[in-house]
């Protein structure tokens, strides 16, 4: 690195008296391989199958995290173990059902403003790769109701 290319990049670090906008941050989870039983065919109720996830979550990270706090942090391994659990231990009808949970797992943290869930079903039909379903949802757009874990199991 040349020396003007070092000097513009130890001038963005910004002391603390420097008051700059939070920036967004983006987690993705990609291909998240996972087993469950989906479908309502006889052949899909007895055989757990196999799922690939895609999760995008966007938040706002905290002012103690952009500073290094581990403990202010989103922390993506929890909510991904909290998926696996999710995904794993349930079975779904529809892979509808599956995502929009995975969505709103995905949203429960306080700090992320949006989530994107994509999901694929590999070898669903003979002749294609999978089929994938597709949620998205934007918190300022959903009406405060925060889905607890009974929600999302229907009770």
């Amino acid at each position: 690195m040349n020396q003007v290319a070092v000097a513009s990049a130890t001038s963005m670090a910004t002391p603390a008296s420097v008051h700059l906008p939070t920036p967004r941050a983006k987690i993705r989870i990609t291909n998240l391989r996972l087993r469950t039983l989906i479908g309502f065919n006889d052949e899909e109720r007895r055989k757990k199958q196999d799922l690939v996830l895609n999760v995008e979550i966007v938040y706002q990270p905290s002012a103690g995290a952009l500073n290094d706090d581990v403990e202010e942090a989103l922390n993506y391994k929890t909510i991904t173990k909290s998926i696996i659990h999710h995904v794993e231990t349930n079975s779904f009808l529809l892979l509808e059902k599956l995502v929009a949970d995975v969505l709103y797992l995905s949203l429960e943290h306080p700090s992320v403003t949006s989530a994107r869930v994509t999901a694929d079903k590999p070898h669903a039909l003979r002749f294609a790769d999978s089929v994938s379903l597709t949620l998205e949802l934007d918190k300022t757009f959903w009406d405060n109701q925060h889905p607890t874990e009974e929600k999302i199991n229907g009770n």
